[in-house]
């Protein structure tokens, strides 16, 4: 599957563990916590099927703050993402970052 391949080859990425993970033959769920080498955690959340995809990444420093939280939970529909968005520092913003990829390439820079 792509997403243990992303994963793996992802260099920030010290350790991650599955927590959940289901496949069907039209979709999938999947549940992650990736511990980050700077000491902070990725927590994932994806489910996808032929009809819609849902997803949280939730990031978060090693005293448990959020760092930053990309969603699509379908509220916020002022923003011109909807329903993708973000939340970091108390405030919810646009959001271009809405796959697991484009977080990790986000952290990449961030750490």
């Amino acid at each position: 599957m792509a997403i243990f391949k992303l994963l793996d080859s992802s260099p920030v990425i010290q350790a991650y563990r599955i927590l959940d993970f289901k496949a069907w033959k039209t979709g999938s769920y999947i549940k992650i916590e990736i511990a980050v080498q700077d000491g902070s955690f990725l927590y994932v959340r994806e489910y996808s099927d032929d009809k819609e995809r849902n997803y949280s990444y939730h990031w978060q420093d090693k005293a448990e703050e959020l760092i930053l939280r990309w969603d699509n939970s379908p509220h916020h529909r002022q923003l011109r993402t909807f329903p993708h968005h973000k939340h970091i520092n108390g405030t919810v913003a646009e959001s271009f970052e809405i796959s697991l990829e484009e977080v990790l390439a986000y952290i990449e820079k961030s750490v």
